[in-house]
């Protein structure tokens, strides 16, 4: 390989070890390097531990800046912001704080203050620290500069992809300007189950098929070959700009730039060099090393670069010629699809068997599609004619989605994964051991590298526990999932989450949660059968296959609940009925069920009433869990014995509804911390801010999963620790 890529990787290999909060292990891997190095008298091994240690400690330092804004925001309770998304009163918007080398996103719900997309504004509020940034609560909102012309460029062309493409704008606008905030979660999920997700932003593969149709359409002008050349480059460099440069479209406009600067002056060129040449740009901005859409664009590359030069090197196949075509694509979507597995399945907590296939089909779609996209863009002052482009481009954009919803529909199309750390890691080494392996003169280095990684994920040792009881509120959006680890790893979870069409939040949010942190689940409860509790029960029961399964059997039509039984039965879970002073004891943690017993339940039509109430213990610390309980089965619990009900920490029910958390019960509990599960912007309008203050006046610190993602909650039988939006704290 060019030493021009290999000095790229390993620049981009110390950067996300600086971001990773292992700069200094890995300056001192450099230092090691660099002295063998010397020894050696190898003027490659000086070089590349010096680009190590610099891209390590240049992350380091950007780690460092942004932890300064994050305290200053939290301290001083304002922001300077540039808008991602429109802000209004009550809404939430998000963007990123524009001080001088900080990269801080910022979470808004402001009080007052109106702006749109690309305005720089001064937010003043309640800050929070949160997994992805910061939180500004209550905030006060003062414009300092309207957008520029590129967001609003962006704004008018997303105005009229709505007129031209209707209820197909959201994929259109995905795949014209990068703008994915239209495109609906079940289009995500079926586009993630069929292998596609990757198509749905601009990359690389968008941008060449504009700029070889460009190129095309010029020649078919009778252009010189020379002159189309360069025009096409320059309108793919307006439109990587226009839709504000990201990083996988400037990788790919780079590469593209190069290789044909190259041939036009008769240099002879290595792809490795273009595609090194392509991902360091980008890196002026340190931060597009973390970039999702960058790490699939420039490994999906060099997966196709490896192809290419595994197919040079393979002997040549007979047939028609149509066939080795077809042959040697399958083998490039192949590996480009195992070199982006590990990504895939660290981000999407998924792995798609049908990849190969369903980017094999896509390939030819695309490039008709794109090119038909972007004309109908650029000829949208014209609406007759842009309107002619544009359902032109409806019938293959509606392709390219029948593709992925016949992937998505095959059996097994996509294997749930959620890998840890330690065998991401091992993936991501595999990959690059692949792609050794497929360019090397000698491969049998490479494949013996191989060979211990796939040992190494094979013996996969299973993390220990804390040796502390967790109680994991697990951010499902509009719905429960609390998870309880025992102080040996074991897990007992109460509810799933919510279900969609063709997902739900077992698959996509909790069997990776868990699986990341290791541990057999023990037991699963389900409160009630409600779509946003029991939505991923069948997901989780098939893919951990726990001992035991606890409901109140509260006879319900629900399709999720019923196919939760039906998962139990196929998979050996024995199942029982709640009945109240039911105690189960997993590793020192007592699980005491306080409701329903059968008589209440028949008398009640609503399920949220006949949710399962239940009081986990472990040493003096006490932990009320209660589903979606409503004022009725509260009065309930209270006949029964008020004293049953205190306990440390309250799982707030019904996601703090109004109809829940009477000021008897409040009483009864006398939490210290009250939390809430709630989807961000829901329509229910929960949490109640009556309940909220009820609580908080009662004395308890009130955390809710929409401002502050998943929540911890652990105590060594004595006392409490709170982990919880990047912090942690003892109540």
């Amino acid at each position: 390989m060019p030493l021009l890529f290999l000095a790229w990787l390993t620049y981009a290999a110390g950067l996300f070890m600086g971001f990773g909060g292992v700069a200094f292990p890995g300056v001192a891997l450099a230092v090691l390097w660099l002295g063998w190095g010397v020894l050696q008298r190898d003027a490659r091994s000086v070089a590349l531990p010096l680009l190590l240690a610099a891209g390590a400690l240049r992350a380091h330092g950007e780690r460092a800046t942004d932890a300064g804004c994050v305290q200053r925001t939290i301290l001083d309770g304002r922001a300077t912001v540039l808008l991602a998304t429109n802000l209004a009163p009550g809404a939430r918007a998000t963007g990123q704080i524009v001080d001088v080398g900080c990269a801080v996103r910022v979470t808004l719900f402001a009080s007052s203050g109106r702006a749109v997309a690309g305005s720089i504004v001064e937010a003043r509020g309640t800050a929070y620290r949160t997994d992805a940034g910061v939180l500004l609560e209550r905030a006060r909102v003062r414009s300092q500069r309207p957008p520029g012309w590129m967001a609003r460029w962006r704004a008018r062309s997303g105005r009229a992809i709505d007129r031209l493409f209707g209820s197909d704008a959201g994929l259109a606008k995905a795949l014209l300007i990068a703008d994915t905030r239209s495109v609906d979660p079940e289009i995500r999920s079926r586009y993630a189950d069929a292998g596609m997700i990757h198509l749905l932003s601009v990359s690389g593969l968008h941008v060449a098929i504009i700029a070889g149709a460009a190129e095309l359409l010029l020649v078919a002008a009778r252009l010189r070959r020379e002159r189309a050349v360069w025009i096409s480059l320059a309108l793919t460099f307006v439109y990587v700009l226009l839709i504000g440069a990201p990083a996988p479209a400037v990788r790919s406009g780079i590469m593209l730039a190069s290789t044909a600067v190259s041939r036009l002056l008769q240099r002879p060129s290595s792809p490795w060099a273009a595609l090194a040449l392509g991902g360091l740009v980008p890196l002026y901005e340190s931060r597009v090393v973390l970039d999702l859409g960058y790490q699939l664009s420039v490994a999906g590359m060099a997966g196709l670069l490896a192809a290419g030069a595994l197919t040079g090197r393979l002997p040549r196949l007979h047939g028609a010629r149509w066939k080795q075509n077809v042959v040697r694509a399958l083998l490039a979507s192949v590996l480009a699809s195992l070199v982006t597995l590990p990504l895939v399945a660290w981000v999407f907590g998924r792995v798609s068997v049908v990849a190969p296939l369903t980017n094999l089909v896509a390939g030819p779609l695309f490039t008709v599609l794109q090119p038909a996209l972007f004309l109908a863009l650029l000829l949208a002052p014209w609406h007759a004619g842009a309107s002619l482009v544009a359902d032109a481009a409806r019938v293959a954009l509606r392709a390219v989605d029948a593709l992925a919803t016949a992937g998505a529909a095959v059996p097994l199309a996509a294997l749930s994964v959620a890998p840890s750390l330690y065998t991401a890691v091992l993936l991501g080494v595999l990959a690059m051991v692949i792609v050794l392996a497929c360019v090397a003169r000698h491969p049998e280095r490479p494949l013996v590298v191989g060979t211990v990684a796939i040992a190494l994920l094979v013996w996969s040792p299973r993390p220990p526990g804390r040796g502390e009881m967790e109680m994991h509120m697990i951010d499902v959006g509009q719905g429960d999932a609390i998870a309880v680890r025992t102080p040996h790893g074991h897990w007992i979870l109460f509810d799933a989450g919510r279900s969609w069409p063709r997902g739900d939040a077992g698959r996509s949010t909790i069997l990776p949660y868990l699986r990341r942190r290791g541990g057999p689940l023990d037991l699963f409860v389900l409160t009630h059968p409600h779509a946003d509790h029991a939505g991923g029960a069948a997901s989780v029961l098939r893919a951990l296959r726990p001992r035991r399964y606890v409901d109140g059997a509260f006879v319900a039509p629900a399709g999720d609940y019923r196919a939760s039984l039906v998962a139990a039965a196929e998979s050996g879970v024995a199942w029982r009925r709640v009945k109240p002073g039911d105690s189960l004891t997993v590793d020192g943690v007592v699980v005491t069920l306080l409701a329903p017993d059968s008589a209440w339940t028949a008398t009640l039509r609503d399920a949220n009433e006949a949710s399962t109430v239940a009081r986990v213990r472990y040493g003096r610390i006490r932990f009320l869990l209660t589903g979606d309980a409503e004022r009725g089965e509260e009065a309930w619990l209270l006949a029964r014995g008020a004293e049953a009900l205190r306990a440390e920490v309250l799982k707030v029910a019904h996601h703090g509804s109004s109809t829940s958390t009477t000021p008897e019960f409040v009483a009864a509990v006398r939490p210290r911390i009250a939390l809430v599960s709630v989807g961000a912007r829901n329509f229910y309008g929960h949490p109640n801010p009556d309940v909220v203050r009820r609580l908080m006046a009662s004395g308890a610190q009130v955390l809710r999963t929409d401002r502050l993602g998943s929540i911890v909650v652990s105590t060594d039988g004595a006392s409490l620790r709170v982990e919880a939006g990047g912090d942690t704290w003892r109540p």
